[in-house]
């Protein structure tokens, strides 16, 4: 009975060993190092928040390509995103970005509606509430070169 208990024990023990050997090789600092460099490659001025937005009214459908720290008009909304990332392929897909969202008033006062962030995979968790105007974030993307 002893011996079938360390025979367990010892087969438990290689294979947790085969397990942290293929977690070390997966985990390669070289590669890791490479997706921040390639991350950081982009300008933040290069940056754009690709959002989506619906009009309630007349159910029109329209992407917005809002450059980091521009404000944006979308109807009556002042849309300002302030940083945007998405993880690299090889990882889960997800796309997030800060906004600070604004209702812009006929006499030019605004009414801020929306700052934090949004989250491509889940846009109910954190939606902008207003009775026009939908919006949502779908993708951040560097900005095309214009030629």
């Amino acid at each position: 009975m002893k011996r079938r208990g360390s025979r367990w024990l010892g087969a438990v023990l290689l294979t947790m060993g085969a397990a942290v050997a293929t977690t070390a090789v997966a985990e390669d600092p070289v590669e890791d190092l490479a997706i921040i460099a390639r991350r950081e490659a982009a300008s933040p001025k290069d940056l754009v928040a690709v959002l989506r937005g619906v009009d309630k009214i007349s159910a029109r459908v329209t992407d917005i390509e809002a450059p980091l720290n521009t404000p944006m008009r979308y109807g009556s909304l002042e849309i300002l995103a302030r940083t945007c990332s998405k993880r690299p392929p090889e990882e889960t897909p997800e796309v997030t970005a800060f906004l600070e969202i604004a209702d812009v008033k006929a006499d030019g006062q605004k009414d801020n509606l929306f700052s934090g962030w949004m989250f491509a995979s889940s846009p109910a968790l954190s939606a902008l509430e207003h009775p026009v105007y939908d919006v949502w974030v779908i993708d951040c993307k560097t900005r095309s070169p214009r030629g």
